[in-house]
């Protein structure tokens, strides 16, 4: 993060409409794994989700309740919480020329090989885990 951007804390139906779906191609998994704590001004807790444009650094308030909510009610969202491919297509087609979006997009294109190397791990390993449990 820049030093001298602006952070913005607002709650996420406060956020314009081409922010969150910015906000739905950088997080397509959905919300509650991906939220932070920070300190407020009044030395409160609060929980958000981090969110970076070029301009501005959001902290999107919500809740894990809360960010499950909003994929739910969310008709851009699967039922397990997954943005649906043609919810993505638009969006990415949309905000393809933003770079901060694009980024992001092939950053978590990155996490997703490598969970998916990890997936196809053999019994060997998995029996080496558990001895690292004991």
């Amino acid at each position: 993060m820049e030093v001298n951007k602006p952070r913005v804390i607002k709650d996420f139906d406060k956020l314009e409409s081409k922010i969150q779906e910015q906000i739905k191609l950088v997080y397509p998994e959905g919300f509650s794994q991906n939220l932070i704590t920070f300190t407020n001004k009044d030395g409160l807790l609060v929980s958000a989700l981090p969110f970076e444009t070029d301009e501005k650094y959001y902290l999107v308030r919500m809740t894990t309740q809360q960010a499950e909510d909003i994929i739910s009610d969310d008709d851009d969202y699967d039922d397990e919480g997954m943005l649906k491919d043609e919810s993505r297509l638009h969006y990415e087609d949309k905000y393809a020329e933003l770079d901060y979006i694009s980024e992001s997009v092939d950053h978590a294109d990155e996490d997703d090989d490598v969970a998916d190397d990890d997936d196809m791990d053999d019994d060997d390993d998995d029996e080496a885990d558990e001895d690292d449990d004991l």
